[in-house]
C-alpha cells in the first residue's frame, strides 16, 4: 500500500503544489529507472526524505526498501543528514577557497551563531560544504536549496543572511543574485563556426551513415571528456552490436576546475543536440539521455525549451525530417551529486536508478550498457564537434591541432588569472600560451585536467596540451607564487576521499589515508614516515583500484612529491613516526563538558 503522505513538488525556485507520493510516482510512470529523479523531486519539494517516504517509494516501485535507501544515501544531494529550510552549501573547490570562500562562509555562520554542518535550533538554516559547483570562473559560489549563487562578496552574504532571517521564499529572492555568465574568452573552429539547425543531419542523410562515419574516422576526433577514445570507433562498435541502441550525453562534468560543458549547453545547445541526434542516426539508436550534472539545474528550463523547439521544427521526435523520417528522442536525467558518475559505467548505473558504482569491464557499454543494451556515451564537447565535422569535412577539422591530436580543445581556465573563462585553442598549444592569454603572472604551478590530471611546475609550462604530451579533460587551475602547494594537494586529497564511491578497498581506504596524512602535514603534525607512505599509497591506488577515480586519485600526490619535494621536507618533523590517533584531542569533548583546561586534563603521547 503506497503512503498518501502529502509532499510538495516544485521546480527550480518555483512555487509548490501539494500532491501525494502516489501521484509523484505516477508522474514518473512508476519506472524504477527513474528512482533518482523521484528522490530528487522529493528533496526539492520538502528538503528531506523521511523513512516513511522511502518505504512508500519502495512499495510503489516494487523495489526492496534497502535498495531505495541505498540509493538515497549514496548521492550527496539525497542524503539524510541534518538540513534546515534553507540548506546552504559553500563550494570547497580550491579556486573558491583561494577566492575567500572560507571567510565568507564564516560570516554567514556567525550571523546565525551556527557551526558548520549544524542546523539552527528553529530549523531555519543549515550550512555545509560541497566539493565543487562548476562555477570556478565566477567563484566563490554556493548552493542554496541546490540553486547556485556565484560571485560571492561580503555584501552578498549580508543580503543572503537578511533574506534567510526574514524567511523570504527562494522564488522571491532578488534576480541579481543568480545570473551565471558564460565567460567565453576565445573562439575557434567549434565556437566560431555557425551551423543552421538540421544542416548536419541533412548532410549525414544525404551521404548515408557509412560515409558520415568514414568522415568522422578520417578527422581522428577523439573523446573530449578525458578518456580520448576515438569517437568514430566507439560509434561504429555500438552500431555493430545487435539490440535497441542508446545514445547518452555525459554532461556530468564533476571534475573541479571544469566548466566548459556548462557553457556549451547554455550557449550552444542546438549544436550539441544536433550532434547527439546525428550520433543516434549513425548508430541506429532511437532513444537517448542527457545526464546533467546535479549542480546545473538552472540549465533545465533552457534545455527543455531548445528540445521543444527542435521537436516543433521536426529535428527531434518520431519523424525527423532532415533524416528522412528517422525517429529519435531523448530525456534529461539530472544527477544528484556523485563525482564518480562521470565514469561512463557508473553513469549508466545511475540512469538505471541505482547507486553509481562503476562496473567491471569487459563487457563495455557499447555492447552491454543501459539496461544491457548497446550504449554509446559521449562527452558534450565531442558531440558538438561531431556535427561540424560531418558538415564541413575531416580536412576542415584537421586544419587545427597536430597530426596526432587533431582539431581544437575547450579549456576551462580558473584560479590566479586576470581573465578566467573558456578558451578554445588548437590542440598542441603550450601551457604558457594559455597562461599569457588568460593574464596569469608569477605562476608557480598549474593543475591540468583537474585534480585527476597533471600538476606542472614552472619549468614545464612549455609542454603542449595534446594527447601525445599533456592530455586534458579541459581544465587549467592556475596558482601563483603566493599559494601553498601542500594546501592545494590537501584540498584535492579531501575531494577524492569525499567522492570515493567506497566500492573497492584500495580507493576507499587509500583516499582516506592520503587525506589524513596531508592534513597532518599541513597542520605541522607530519613526519618523514607520512611522506614515504604517501608515495606508497598513491602507487597502490593507481595499480589496484576498480575505476578511474582510484587510478588517478594519487596523481596530485605523485606529481607534488616529484616536483615540489622541498615543500614536504619543510613541514615533515624530525620524528620518523607519530601515531595517527591523537589521544589528547579525543578527550577535548570531555574537557569542554567539565570546563577543564589545566595541565592535568591533557595527555601527552610519544611515538616509538
Amino acid at each position: 500500500m503506497v503512503s498518501d503522505t502529502r509532499v510538495g513538488c516544485t521546480g527550480l525556485r518555483g512555487g509548490m503544489t501539494t500532491t501525494t507520493i502516489d501521484e509523484l510516482l505516477g508522474r514518473h510512470g512508476r519506472d524504477p529507472t527513474r528512482l533518482i529523479q523521484i528522490l530528487r523531486d522529493l528533496v526539492l519539494a520538502q528538503n528531506r526524505i523521511t523513512p516513511g517516504d522511502l518505504t512508500a517509494i519502495a512499495a510503489g516501485l516494487e523495489l526492496p526498501r534497502a535498495r531505495v535507501q541505498g540509493v538515497a544515501e549514496f548521492y550527496a544531494f539525497l542524503g539524510s543528514g541534518p538540513r534546515g529550510r534553507y540548506h546552504v552549501l559553500f563550494s570547497d573547490n580550491i579556486t573558491d577557497v583561494m577566492a575567500g570562500s572560507g571567510a565568507l562562509r564564516q560570516r554567514l555562520l556567525d550571523a546565525f551563531d551556527l557551526k558548520l554542518g549544524a542546523v539552527t535550533p528553529d530549523g531555519r538554516l543549515s550550512v555545509g560544504l560541497t566539493s565543487c559547483t562548476g562555477l570556478c570562473d565566477q567563484g566563490p559560489a554556493l548552493l542554496v536549496n541546490w540553486v547556485p549563487i556565484p560571485r560571492l562578496t561580503p555584501a552578498r552574504i549580508g543580503a543572503i543572511s537578511a533574506l534567510i532571517r526574514a524567511e523570504v521564499p527562494l522564488a522571491e529572492w532578488p534576480e541579481n543574485l543568480f545570473p551565471i555568465h558564460a565567460h567565453i574568452e576565445r573562439r575557434d573552429l567549434l565556437l566560431a563556426t555557425p551551423l543552421v539547425p538540421g544542416q548536419a543531419l541533412a548532410t549525414a542523410f544525404a551521404v548515408g551513415p557509412d560515409a558520415a562515419l568514414a568522415t568522422l574516422a578520417a578527422s581522428d576526433l577523439r573523446g573530449r571528456g578525458g578518456a580520448a577514445f576515438p569517437a568514430a570507433q566507439k560509434l561504429a562498435a555500438c552500431r555493430a552490436t545487435e539490440g535497441a541502441r542508446v545514445i547518452v550525453m555525459n554532461a556530468d562534468e564533476g571534475e573541479p576546475g571544469t566548466f566548459k560543458d556548462r557553457v556549451l549547453l547554455s550557449e550552444y545547445a542546438d549544436l550539441v543536440l544536433e550532434g547527439m541526434t546525428l550520433a543516434a542516426f549513425l548508430v541506429g539508436a532511437h532513444e537517448g539521455f542527457i545526464y546533467l550534472r546535479g549542480e546545473y539545474p538552472f540549465l533545465i528550463p533552457h534545455l527543455e525549451a531548445v528540445l521543444a523547439e527542435r521537436r516543433r521544427q521536426g529535428l527531434l521526435g518520431p519523424h525527423i525530417a532532415p533524416l528522412g523520417g528517422y525517429a529519435f528522442d531523448l530525456q534529461i536525467h539530472v544527477g544528484a551529486g556523485a563525482y564518480v558518475c562521470g565514469e561512463e559505467s557508473a553513469l549508466i548505473e545511475a540512469l538505471e536508478g541505482k547507486r553509481g558504482i562503476p562496473r567491471n569491464r569487459p563487457p563495455y557499454p557499447v555492447t552491454h550498457g543501459y539496461l544491457g543494451r548497446p550504449t554509446a556515451v559521449n562527452n558534450v564537447e565531442t558531440l558538438a564537434a561531431l556535427s561540424l565535422i560531418v558538415q564541413h569535412g575531416a580536412a576542415w577539422w584537421r586544419s587545427r591541432g597536430t597530426p596526432r591530436s587533431t582539431g581544437t580543445k575547450l579549456h576551462s581556465v580558473s584560479g590566479d588569472v586576470a581573465r578566467p573563462g573558456v578558451y578554445e585553442l588548437p590542440l598542441g598549444t603550450s601551457v604558457q600560451e594559455i597562461l599569457d592569454l588568460a593574464g596569469a603572472t608569477h605562476t608557480h604551478a598549474v593543475q591540468v585536467g583537474g585534480p585527476s590530471g597533471t600538476l606542472l611546475a614552472a619549468n614545464e609550462f612549455h609542454r603542449r596540451v595534446a594527447f601525445e604530451d599533456l592530455p586534458s579533460a579541459g581544465a587549467l587551475m592556475v596558482f601563483d607564487s603566493s599559494r601553498d602547494i601542500l594546501q592545494i594537494v590537501s584540498n584535492f586529497a579531501r575531494f577524492f576521499a569525499h567522492e570515493s564511491c567506497g566500492f573497492c578497498t584500495p580507493c576507499r581506504v587509500g583516499t582516506t589515508l592520503v587525506a589524513q596524512m596531508m592534513d597532518r602535514l599541513t597542520t605541522d603534525r607530519g613526519t618523514r614516515r607520512d611522506v614515504k607512505d604517501l608515495a606508497r599509497v598513491a602507487h597502490l591506488m593507481r595499480t589496484s583500484s576498480q575505476c578511474g577515480l582510484g587510478h588517478t586519485a594519487g596523481n596530485p600526490i605523485r606529481d607534488a612529491l616529484e616536483k615540489f619535494r622541498p615543500a614536504f621536507a619543510q613541514v615533515a618533523s624530525l620524528h620518523e613516526f607519530l601515531p595517527m590517533f591523537d589521544l589528547d584531542a579525543s578527550l577535548a569533548p570531555a574537557r569542554e563538558v567539565t570546563g577543564r583546561e589545566d595541565d592535568e586534563a591533557h595527555l601527552g603521547q610519544e611515538g616509538p
